[in-house]
């Protein structure tokens, strides 16, 4: 399980997120999604929204969109364990 991480090609907001989780160690899965959000189904599915960054942390059951609110939360669940 763990952490996934829904982002698109090019996107400076899910780069951010990506460079963090990179930075702290935490490793995660990327799914790379279509650049038209009609076509981000998985997306919605899992978020109930289409932008990305997606952010899925399996082990605690959080689901959370929004890189600055995603930055937030590595910070508070993983920096302040390294």
């Amino acid at each position: 399980m763990g952490i996934t991480l829904y982002q698109l090609e090019g996107c400076p907001y899910c780069e951010d997120v990506a460079d963090r989780l990179d930075e702290v160690g935490v490793e995660y899965e990327t799914v790379w999604t279509e650049a038209l959000h009609s076509k981000r189904d998985e997306v919605r599915r899992v978020s109930g929204q289409r932008a990305v960054p997606v952010l899925v942390d399996d082990d605690t059951g959080v689901t959370m969109a929004e890189s600055e609110n995603i930055l937030s939360y590595i910070d508070r669940s993983y920096v302040a364990e390294a």
